[in-house]
């Protein structure tokens, strides 16, 4: 799935904030969701507008980026 596939921003959609492409769903609601304990079934039952590959890619892409800053952190 491609970058603009999953997520976006647009200032004329909810004032710039990360969603997912194609809704006005913020990102940062399925952090929230997942931080609270929720499962992702919770957060797509509530959010029918998000794909459940959006949603998957987005914490795929989450992971990937965090790995990539990892592996170029220097030893303190």
């Amino acid at each position: 799935m491609w970058a603009e596939q999953i997520v976006s921003r647009d200032p004329e959609v909810m004032g710039g904030e990360l969603v997912f492409a194609g809704t006005r769903v913020p990102v940062q609601a399925l952090v929230d969701y997942l931080k609270a304990g929720n499962a992702l079934e919770v957060f797509l039952d509530d959010f029918p507008t998000v794909e459940r590959g959006q949603a998957e890619a987005y914490l795929q892409a989450s992971v990937a980026a965090l790995d990539e800053l990892r592996s170029h952190a220097r030893p303190a």
